[in-house]
């Protein structure tokens, strides 16, 4: 079975390839295409909504089996108007670049003593045809708590600014001084459970 995932990251394609490799499904990016995209606009007011909305998008244009995914940024006991959301990269209606972003999140981070407590939230949303779909936003694919720190790590990763501000909890390491962690382990499985329940029922 081919699969679309409605992306142009290399990176998260890469990554999503490797998490379903065993399954044996085709997965094939909207680079593959090589058709003009859709401009969809990402309306929704959460991540499973966007996710909702770029894979029926798709589906509408191309006609196969897609799939979309989508993620918020969510800090415990911070202000409603200040929490990023779905709006990671966007402060009061502007697109930060990734040193902005370093530095807007930096000053957050000082301003509550570098004891914000984040998570990112994942979804994801499975159109197989016109009447049948599958879509997640549940613990299972949401990454554990991190503390959002003021004095960045000095590796980058464009376009994972945030990356650079990180620490892990229990270890009190920068998640760049890690090696790959439990916490992406159990959101590679939850993501393979997600598409092995959806498989079982169509295939």
């Amino acid at each position: 079975m081919k699969i679309l995932y409605g992306t142009t990251n290399n990176g998260k394609f890469e990554s999503m390839k490797r998490i379903t490799d065993s399954l044996g499904i085709e997965i094939i990016g909207l680079n593959d295409l090589k058709q003009p995209l859709p401009k969809v606009l990402e309306s929704g007011n959460n991540p499973l909504e966007n996710a909702q909305i770029k894979a029926r998008a798709y589906y509408k244009a191309f006609s196969m089996p897609v799939f979309s995914c989508d993620s918020g940024l969510y800090f415990d006991g911070l202000d409603e108007s200040l929490q990023p959301g779905i709006y990671v990269r966007r402060v009061n209606g502007k697109e930060l670049s990734d040193e902005e972003m370093m530095d807007y999140y930096a000053c957050l981070a000082k301003k509550h003593g570098n004891k914000l407590i984040g998570r990112y939230r994942n979804a994801i949303y499975f159109v197989v045809n016109e009447t049948t779909y599958f879509s997640s936003m549940d613990k299972t694919i949401e990454t554990g708590p991190f503390i959002l720190t003021d004095t960045p790590h000095k590796k980058r990763v464009k376009g994972f600014p945030l990356d650079s501000l990180s620490i892990d909890i229990d270890s009190g390491k920068y998640y760049y001084d890690m090696q790959k962690t439990v916490d992406q382990s159990s959101i590679e499985k939850g993501f393979r459970a997600f598409f092995e329940n959806a498989l079982a029922k169509i295939l």
